[in-house]
């Protein structure tokens, strides 16, 4: 070798790439740090099962992938069968370990998730086979890794003006059912009670368990009758109570927006697909994110009824399609 070919660097070259070592090396040795939208990225895209035969596939986790969903809000019925996951030889259940144990099976095989279990309870009129029937459901949920349990928190044969101290006495009756568990109880905002914060407010306050809070329908706020702007006011005050999300939604003419109208007004003629109605999603993601929300958006649709039958799967489509880019 020819040492008077060689270059030797001289102190200011030298000292300069040293730098610049340093500085590549700290960013590469530095943890990750996880951006406010990469956090929201992991939110789930679901749908209830109910929609998922519309897209036409012989069972439902082939219809769960062509419609765009990895998660599914799974509905459970007084036996505990599941009816909204179809499959051409298989029939869903909760009720035993074998029929959770099928279920878990499939959708891990599948690589999607069950992002609720949907309950739709008659607590007034039959509490004693409610509370069994959740905590049969709460078992399947302990398997499934499912946190939210959607409840429903309804007068049905109590008069409203008596329905609060009772559901007060029921809630806390659930919430000693899981304290102590990562399981969440969520109630969704829907009917005559639930919409209305003079109802909500109370109750949280009564009951006082964090484990107790909302599917979080902004759609039925605004069926209720509250103006558009207080719906996302009403979203802001408990989001961090939401654990779960029914996303459809409700196009009303301009005049109709911002003043109160009877609970339910013209509903059937106003409802609509995601993309067409007035609640502005991107604006509730935000206020979801800004409370660290965790669960997923779930998609409720409640319009198709408007259209042709054969409009129904690209309409739930283009939906779920809507609903990803509020990641």
């Amino acid at each position: 070798m020819n040492r008077s070919n060689i270059s030797f660097p001289n102190r200011r070259d030298f000292l300069k790439a040293a730098t610049s070592f340093a500085l590549v090396s700290h960013f590469l040795l530095q943890p990750m740090q996880i951006s406010a939208a990469e956090k929201r990225a992991a939110w789930v895209i679901a749908s209830r099962d109910s929609h998922l035969k519309i897209i036409g596939k012989p069972d439902c986790w082939s219809c769960m992938k062509e419609m765009g969903v990895k998660g599914v809000e799974v509905g459970v019925v007084d036996d505990l069968k599941c009816p909204g996951l179809h499959h051409p030889s298989k029939k869903y259940e909760v009720g035993t370990t074998d029929g959770i144990n099928v279920l878990q099976d499939d959708i891990n095989e599948q690589g999607l998730v069950v992002t609720s279990l949907c309950m739709s309870n008659h607590f007034d009129e039959r509490l004693d086979k409610e509370i069994a029937m959740l905590e049969k459901v709460l078992k399947a949920a302990e398997i499934l890794k499912v946190k939210p349990i959607r409840i429903d928190i309804v007068p049905r044969s109590i008069p409203g003006d008596k329905f609060l101290p009772f559901a007060i006495k029921v809630c806390r009756q659930l919430c000693d059912l899981v304290k102590g568990t990562p399981f969440q109880l969520a109630i969704e905002n829907h009917g005559s009670k639930m919409n209305d914060p003079a109802f909500i407010d109370p109750l949280f306050a009564e009951v006082g368990s964090k484990q107790l809070g909302l599917t979080l329908d902004p759609n039925n706020f605004y069926w209720f009758g509250h103006t558009l702007d207080e719906v996302y006011q009403i979203i802001e005050k408990y989001a961090s109570r939401s654990f779960h999300t029914h996303i459809k939604n409700i196009g009303y003419p301009e005049e109709k927006r911002q003043v109160r109208r009877p609970m339910g007004w013209q509903y059937d003629k106003y409802t609509c697909p995601v993309y067409d109605g007035d609640i502005d999603y991107r604006r509730v993601a935000k206020i979801l994110l800004n409370v660290g929300y965790q669960g997923d958006l779930c998609l409720e649709n409640e319009c198709l009824g408007r259209f042709p039958k054969d409009q129904h799967a690209t309409i739930v489509k283009k939906e779920i399609a809507m609903m990803k880019t509020l990641l």
